[in-house]
């Protein structure tokens, strides 16, 4: 399903002329962090719930707080990814959309965001979860996909998940009838195991070396 499909309108923004008192309603009313102001289809930013309660006087316009504007948005073809990175950057739990002409369309809820990301195919195949780490200068996407696909696996998907100092962790989502195959592949291009896996032979024999190596030493 396109993700535009999800473009909601249940909330109607407000204007910068619409009360204090309207906007703590708002809150009241819908389980929302930010709410958007619109002035002729055109966004002009958004208000925090958290602002919005520390304001006294109910009766004021939104116009007299304007620094209190938060400036965030999505357009209209962004994708899963690029939206939940505009969540998290903002810690809101809805995210205004414009159309090409910059024109406010209506707003993406995280719920229905995550919902989307969590029945990808990335998340449900039965499939396998594997971290592995290398110099940041020594590692490709194309050379790990090789080796993944070389050695019998399917890649559904890969991430950098972590960078730290001079290396990088790359998550993958692997189909395989045998990733101990794969994993063996990683590491004979230098590559580092992050996640643990059942019946590792690698780590196993390292294992039963260690255990052959400390008997010896205690004779």
């Amino acid at each position: 399903m396109n993700i535009t499909d999800y473009i909601l309108n249940e909330i109607k923004p407000l204007s910068l002329k619409s009360s204090v008192k309207a906007a703590k309603k708002l809150f009241d009313n819908f389980p929302i962090t930010h709410f958007a102001v619109v002035e002729d289809n055109k966004i002009l930013g958004c208000f925090a719930e958290d602002d919005i309660h520390t304001i006294e006087n109910k009766s004021d316009e939104l116009v007299a707080y304007t620094h209190l504007l938060s400036s965030f948005f999505a357009d209209e073809k962004a994708t899963v990814l690029e939206l939940l990175k505009i969540f998290a950057d903002n810690d809101a739990t809805i995210i205004p959309v414009l159309n090409k002409e910059k024109d406010y369309i209506g707003y993406y809820d995280l719920c229905d965001v995550l919902d989307v990301f969590s029945t990808s195919p990335f998340m449900i195949e039965d499939s396998e979860t594997l971290i592995i780490e290398k110099i940041e200068n020594d590692y490709s996407m194309s050379e790990v996909s090789q080796i993944v696909e070389s050695n019998g696996g399917e890649l559904l998907g890969i991430y950098i998940s972590e960078r730290n100092n001079e290396f990088v962790q790359l998550t993958l989502k692997i189909i395989s009838e045998d990733i101990h195959e794969v994993m063996h592949a990683f590491r004979r291009y230098d590559y580092k195991i992050i996640s643990t896996h059942e019946n590792d032979i690698y780590l196993e024999d390292l294992k039963s070396r260690s255990e052959y190596l400390q008997k010896y030493l205690e004779m």
